[in-house]
């Protein structure tokens, strides 16, 4: 996480929200300024606003589009937005819409965040998702969201979870997997996240192990 923006996409359901919003959290442990971007235009009921009180408090500003947490699919972005490529103060991470249609908001972004290149663009993969149960299905999502949003991803952050229903055996089981996805992309895998319970379980046994918490949902 030493880039200074960070965008974070991913299949639908893949988990991207809630990574993004504990990576916020990391980063403003070592950085004064950080700002959590939602450019989610495609899903208006699972977003970072949902974390928006947390994020507060912990003094991240959250950038967000009026309709979040509404019923309507408007693909409005606020001008504030622009404030990933022109505030360069802020270390920004940026939670991008679902699959290639989401990412396609990313691309007002691209070509200014290209010029920068001072930016990770991470996949969230979970093995336990059926479109991306393997490395050829996670693959070819990842080619459509490059396309959309006209950025390669540098790097794979492995989210495989089954819930509540997650046990140590299923992130060791997905290691090979995130492997052969990141090979398939020429990326290296940055990170497997671990719920904070497991993690003593999986410390060293697991490289780059990164504990995360599940985001509560707030309503407006």
């Amino acid at each position: 996480m030493n880039k200074r923006i960070t965008l974070i996409a991913g299949h639908y359901g893949s988990g991207k929200t809630n990574i993004a919003v504990n990576i916020a959290k990391a980063l403003k442990k070592e950085y004064d300024k950080v700002l959590l971007a939602d450019l989610d235009i495609v899903n208006p009921y699972f977003r970072a606003k949902d974390s928006a009180g947390e994020l507060a408090a912990a003094g991240i500003e959250l950038i967000s589009s009026d309709y979040a947490n509404s019923n309507v699919d408007f693909p409005a972005l606020p001008s504030e937005l622009y404030r990933i490529v022109d505030d360069t103060d802020y270390r920004a991470v940026v939670d991008i819409g679902g699959d290639d249609r989401g990412a396609l908001a990313l691309g007002r972004f691209a070509d200014r965040t290209a010029e920068e290149n001072d930016y990770d663009m991470l996949m969230v993969i979970n093995e336990r998702r059926p479109l991306t149960s393997d490395a050829a299905g996670t693959l070819e999502v990842a080619r459509e969201i490059e396309a959309a949003g006209h950025l390669k991803f540098t790097g794979i952050i492995n989210n495989t979870n089954l819930g509540e229903q997650t046990d140590a055996q299923v992130l060791l089981d997905s290691v090979s997997y995130a492997e052969e996805t990141a090979k398939s992309l020429g990326v290296p895998v940055v990170m497997t996240t671990v719920m904070r319970p497991l993690y003593d379980e999986l410390k060293g046994k697991i490289p780059d192990l990164f504990p995360i918490d599940l985001q509560k949902r707030e309503f407006f």
